[in-house]
């Protein structure tokens, strides 16, 4: 059985290499050319087929959507009962049909047509209808499906979707997309995260818990340890207020006790307790590279970074805890 499926996966392989051939450099260019425009002027791209193509066209759709083209799918049934409407006249349409034929899609041009769209097809049937009406053609044709029958679209919507794919990478290309770019309309996604998120975003605001003075005796330092639930207490700068004299963490609190006799324990205040120079970042430092930064670090382990504005006022406490909440690791 495992072999049956290695073999069909082996023929749709074949059939898009047969195809990859088959396609004519200048129709590519063309049709390239015309996403570039639609791009450049604002229009959006328009993706349309009937049953298994239909699908093929949402994915196509969805993919130019994620990569910075406006695109959407119409169904060419809503098409004709009023969804026409949503096509500009400058939008491009590309239209998928196996054989070309589909009276559906054939109902739409003379519409398309009267308003100006510009159309692709991707069609086996180089000389059908469809293909005749249409300003670019790209042969999605197959020798036979893989289905026993030769019968069910499964070598054929392969193809299809392929070429699709092959416009969205190349019009990447052109564009210059970035990873950051691919990222802004993939917010939710891993990749999104590292490239979106900032210590700002992140962050616990400074209001959350109020500064200790230099002086604070060990009792009020542990009530500010604990009252916020954060983890660590920030101690002011009197000559600026607003700015960080010192962090103060329950690492620092340990490493401290350890070290002073019990006897002194109770004369201890902030100043004796906190990291006088903590690492800092700035708000728009990327999630990542702030986790990176507690990783990496070789004084002691981090758990905690405040953040600070340019002018060194404290904005907010960014915590491992948060990272991992947040989806980095």
């Amino acid at each position: 059985m495992q072999k049956l499926v290695q073999e069909v996966l082996l023929q749709e392989a074949a059939a898009i290499a047969a195809a990859a051939q088959r396609l004519d450099p200048g129709e590519v260019d063309r049709a390239l050319a015309l996403l570039e425009g639609c791009q450049g002027c604002g229009a959006k791209l328009v993706v349309t087929g009937v049953g298994k193509s239909g699908i093929v066209a949402r994915k196509i759709a969805a993919t130019f959507t994620s990569i910075g083209l406006m695109a959407i799918y119409l169904n060419p049934l809503d098409a004709l009962h009023g969804d026409l409407g949503v096509v500009a006249p400058k939008d491009v349409v590309l239209l998928l049909s196996r054989s070309g034929v589909s009276s559906e899609l054939l109902a739409m041009l003379p519409h398309l047509r009267r308003r100006g769209s510009r159309c692709i097809a991707i069609t086996g049937g180089l000389q059908s209808p469809l293909a005749l009406s249409c300003e670019v053609v790209l042969d999605g044709g197959v020798d036979r499906e893989v289905c026993p029958l030769n019968l069910a679209p499964t070598a054929s919507t392969a193809v299809a979707m392929a070429i699709g794919d092959g416009l969205a990478a190349v019009w990447m290309q052109r564009r210059g997309i970035s990873a950051q770019d691919f990222a802004l309309n993939h917010p939710a996604g891993a990749l999104g995260r590292q490239l979106t998120l900032t210590a700002a975003d992140l962050m616990l605001p400074v209001q959350r818990w109020p500064p200790l003075a230099a002086m604070a005796p060990l009792p009020e330092v542990l009530a500010g340890l604990t009252a916020a639930g954060v983890g660590a207490a920030w101690v002011a700068d009197p000559q600026r207020p607003g700015r960080l004299r010192g962090l103060i963490t329950d690492g620092d609190l340990r490493r401290t006790l350890q070290q002073k006799p019990a006897h002194q324990w109770a004369g201890l205040t902030a100043s004796q307790l906190m990291t006088a120079d903590p690492i800092t970042v700035q708000p728009q430092l990327l999630a990542v590279a702030a986790l990176e930064l507690m990783e990496r670090n070789r004084r002691k382990a981090i758990a905690v970074l405040p953040v600070q504005a340019e002018d060194g006022e404290l904005l907010g406490l960014l915590r491992l805890h948060d990272l991992v909440q947040a989806g980095f690791s």
